[in-house]
């Protein structure tokens, strides 16, 4: 245990050197070292604090000349007060909003009125003008439980917006989420009220996350720059998180609250989305030398594209000058929908219901261009008037196209271009660009950010893709009859040469065979079947060699999916064994949530 307890120590004094040396942080001791009172070592009255009143003080009234004592303790006491029916992530996310906005603090002005005034906590322009303070072995206690010991916490301005939970070398670091980190949230929630960022590390690997994630959501902080090979260890992490300029720029553009499906997900960007988008924002910012044309941010699918779209948006609301109006352009309804409740969910659109900013209409969109709304989500093909006259506000468009790929060019896209000509655009995209795509790249520009599906895969960032070979499964349609049939029409029909031709170059594709119902019908049992059976994982996409034949399929495989849910309720009926009838009960839910859809990309025909 000693020996544990030592190793340990020799981690945290690392990381604790590290952060002193080379990124500039203080760092103090606590353990047997704290003396309380206000003029005790930080300030704190008893070890159930956790916001340092000394260096709290200090920074508030530098960032805030103007504040009184008076007004100080009124900040103070915003900042630690709370509902005591309040959940964690809800008291987390109050204080995220302060720490990010500042305190409201009343005083009376020269008429002899009361008015209020915001307290600034932070200095997010400045990065150097806050107190970074690194504190090992700080003791916080509980009336409850008693007290805890942890490793480091990290104090910007007093407030503990850090937490590090260090295990030795031999141990896997999740240990340090299930053993230390729950404990501590239900120990000493305290700690935990205004926390940014929750970094676990045992000195080679490191993992961070936040509030109330899994640990399956933690993720590994690889480059620095987007060039970067990348590699995973407590050095890159720290660098690239505690880093003082990004440590408050994440702080500032890149935390969301994601209110969707009746629950709370406090969102951190990934390492991906923090370097892509803050590419994406230096275009945006020199936009002047772009020619409207900012580029193409191709991030792989699952990558996290809406929530890019949205540090990006509120980055630029929040750090640069000016109230542009942003286009956010997606090819189907599905997606339309989705990324407005994306952005209605984490706070973005305000009190607003997000049905509100979607353009109904050609016309609508029209009138939502025209005025100087924050947002406007359109689908391309409300751009479809091609003798529209220009429209040119006198306040900025910034075009953010969804899938620019695959629909957003071609007549739509030039309809879009010369409808808008002030616009500046940029393209979001899940694959990439051909070179054939010459038409994508003089509607949007080159690659801004590239975050393919190799390195998404090598991230876990997204689950790897499986090629299986279904040929043996399909037996070969051949049929004498269907052939001596379809000669015999062919021989009979009154073809003049071209037809004939035509038809011999539709039969030498053999299309009649692939899309025989006999050939389309084995398919779709084979394909319920398979996914039918390995139901815990992954997605499917089916692709179809037309259209029509798209339809049929779809047809097909619904039939015999309702069919295997039928069968498996019959057998849930029959299991005697609890355990195998809740399994098939899973399965059967699932079964019956599924969704499928037929997409049909129209400009690609």
């Amino acid at each position: 245990m000693i020996n544990e307890y030592c190793e340990n120590i020799l981690i945290q004094q690392t990381m604790a050197d590290f952060l002193r040396e080379k990124l500039g942080w203080k760092v103090s001791y606590a353990h047997n070292k704290e003396k309380l009172g206000a003029n005790g070592t930080y300030g704190r009255e008893s070890y159930e604090e956790v916001i340092l009143p000394k260096q709290f003080a200090a920074a508030v009234k530098k960032l805030n000349s103007w504040l009184t004592d008076e007004q100080l303790g009124e900040v103070k006491k915003a900042l630690e007060s709370h509902l005591a029916s309040a959940s964690l992530m809800t008291i987390n996310e109050e204080k995220y909003t302060l720490v990010k906005d500042g305190v409201n603090v009343s005083y009376v002005d020269k008429n002899g009125e009361r008015r209020q005034r915001k307290a600034l906590l932070i200095d997010f322009d400045k990065p150097e003008n806050n107190d970074f303070l690194a504190v090992q072995e700080l003791k916080i206690a509980s009336p409850q439980f008693g007290s805890r010991r942890t490793d480091i916490v990290g104090f910007v301005n007093g407030i503990p917006l850090l937490f590090v939970e260090l295990k030795k070398q031999t141990v896997d670091i999740a240990d340090a989420y299930n053993d230390n980190y729950r404990d501590y949230l239900h120990k000493i929630p305290q700690l935990f009220y205004y926390n940014a960022f929750i970094i676990l590390s045992n000195g080679l690997d490191a993992k961070i996350g936040t509030l109330g994630s899994k640990y399956a959501f933690f993720h590994e902080w690889k480059r620095l720059q987007e060039s970067e090979q990348g590699r995973v260890d407590l050095e890159t992490m720290l660098l690239g998180v505690c880093k003082k300029e990004n440590l408050i720029d994440l702080l500032e553009n890149f935390i969301v609250y994601d209110h969707s499906n009746g629950r709370v997900a406090k969102i951190m960007a990934r390492n991906h989305q923090y370097i892509g988008v803050n590419l994406a924002f230096a275009k945006y910012a020199n936009r002047d030398f772009s020619g409207g044309r900012l580029g193409v941010f191709w991030h792989t699918q699952g990558s996290g594209k809406s929530y890019s779209m949205l540090f990006l948006t509120q980055k630029i609301k929040r750090k640069l000058p000016g109230s542009p109006t942003f286009v956010m352009v997606t090819d189907r309804e599905e997606l339309n929908k989705q990324l407005s409740a994306t952005f209605a969910n984490c706070g973005a659109l305000g009190a607003q219901k997000a049905s509100s900013f979607i353009a109904s209409s050609g016309e609508d969109l029209i009138d939502k261009l025209k005025s100087n709304g924050s947002y406007i989500f359109t689908l391309i093909h409300k751009f479809n008037k091609t003798d529209a006259e220009p429209i040119v506000p006198n306040h900025e468009l910034f075009i953010i196209s969804d899938e620019a790929h695959r629909s957003q060019y071609g007549d739509l896209a030039e309809n879009m271009c010369r409808m808008l000509p002030s616009a500046i655009r940029i393209g979001f995209t899940g694959t990439p660009l051909f070179t054939s795509d010459a038409i994508t790249r003089r509607t949007f520009g080159d690659y801004i950010s590239v975050y393919d599906f190799q390195r998404a895969v090598d991230d876990k960032a997204t689950v790897p893709l499986y090629y299986e070979n279904r040929a043996d499964k399909i037996k070969n349609l051949h049929n004498p009859k269907i052939t001596d049939e379809l000669l015999e029409a062919i021989a009979n029909a009154d073809l003049d040469d071209k037809q004939k031709e035509k038809l011999e170059h539709e039969f030498a594709k053999e299309y009649h065979l692939l899309t025989a119902q006999a050939r389309l019908d084995i398919i779709a049992r084979d394909f319920v079947k398979h996914y039918s059976y390995i139901w815990e994982t992954g997605k499917a996409m089916f692709v179809c060699l037309n259209k029509i034949t798209c339809v049929r399929m779809y047809d097909l495989v619904q039939k015999y999916w309702q069919e295997e849910i039928t069968q498996l309720e019959e057998a849930i009926k029959c299991i005697p064994d609890q355990q195998d009838a809740l399994y098939l009960q899973r399965k059967l839910d699932w079964m019956q949530q599924t969704k499928m859809a037929v997409v049909i990309s129209q400009e690609q025909n």
